[in-house]
């Protein structure tokens, strides 16, 4: 969000800008695909395509093309293995191909356009060819698509909106600092609770909703599929396991509960003598996140990102 942001607002001042994009990356690449950088001709940098002296010498030609006025749209590849022909003067390993667009005010209902749909949760293509930059409607299976037959004959593609959204059953503090970390890694964050004007849901500045809900009802709230992950981190043993309760035959991509292992024994025992599984157990995540010993909000964060980006990511 913040990267489009900072682009609407050098447009507006009516300056050129370059958006550098990592249109492919194979191996250790340091530059991964969707990877961005806009560089304006005020000398404002934001965003990474990798870093290291890679990126520093591309910033830099770039920064002479906005001086010279010399704007063209090209790809690059970057191989990171030393000093060869089309070399980074990285030793990472691996090949990235970033592509260099430059934009002015011409391009700002672009630009408009994916802040609209990032602000109203809808979704859209991102698109870049070897003549134009574009944005629409049309809706991608994967996050990206792209082709690079030459310099010349290439495209890529990238679904803007949230694909992931992070349900949190649970308003307190934990839930605040869950909601501001996955905010950032992109995920659309939703927070439940079931108690009026509790102070930490209303000071939860970074959630994209939250609603009071009777816990009873919440299957109504969640919905199913390989997209949804769900955290459960009420107030009290008899509503998270409530929540677990009706949610637990669903599918999803995540779900994991909050607690101390004694309590969630205890759960488990109780949930079995109700008719629940120990295989339709096993599928939950509890205690939630990957074992580092958090104990602040912040470091529960840590670890609950860390499990969710592992699942995330296991496919890709």
């Amino acid at each position: 969000m913040k990267f489009w942001q900072h682009l609407l607002l050098k447009l507006r001042d009516n300056q050129n800008v370059y958006i550098l994009t990592v249109i492919e990356s194979i191996g250790s690449s340091p530059g991964r695909k969707g990877f961005k950088m806009l560089v304006s001709e005020d000398g404002f940098i934001f965003g990474s395509i990798g870093g290291g002296v890679m990126e520093f010498s591309l910033v830099e030609e770039v920064k002479n093309l906005l001086q010279n006025g010399d704007l063209k749209i090209f790809l690059k590849k970057q191989i990171h293995q030393g000093h060869k022909q089309d070399g980074s003067g990285m030793i990472c390993s691996g090949e990235q191909t970033v592509v260099f667009h430059p934009l002015d005010a011409q391009h700002l209902p672009i630009i408009e356009g994916i802040l609209d749909c990032l602000q109203s949760n809808t979704k859209g293509a991102f698109t870049l060819t070897p003549s134009s930059i574009n944005f629409s409607n049309e809706q991608l299976a994967d996050k990206f698509e792209y082709k690079i037959t030459s310099s010349l004959d290439w495209f890529f593609k990238e679904h803007i909106g949230f694909r992931s959204t992070l349900y949190i059953v649970g308003g307190g503090h934990v839930s605040v600092a869950v909601s501001e970390l996955f905010v950032t890694l992109g995920f659309h964050v939703v927070v439940f609770d079931n108690r009026e004007h509790l102070n930490t849901l209303e000071l939860n500045t970074s959630a994209h909703q939250k609603l009071i809900v009777d816990f009873n009802e919440i299957t109504n709230y969640i919905a199913e599929g390989p997209e949804s992950y769900v955290a459960i981190m009420t107030n009290r043993y008899t509503e998270d396991k409530l929540v677990l309760s009706k949610l637990i035959r669903n599918s999803f991509a995540y779900i994991g509960v909050l607690g101390s292992t004694a309590k969630l024994n205890t759960m488990w025992e109780v949930l079995q003598k109700e008719g629940v599984t120990a295989s339709e157990l096993d599928i939950v995540h509890a205690p939630i996140g990957l074992p580092i010993k958090s104990q602040t909000p912040h470091e529960i964060a840590v670890s609950i990102a860390a499990e969710v980006v592992k699942i995330k990511n296991r496919n890709q």
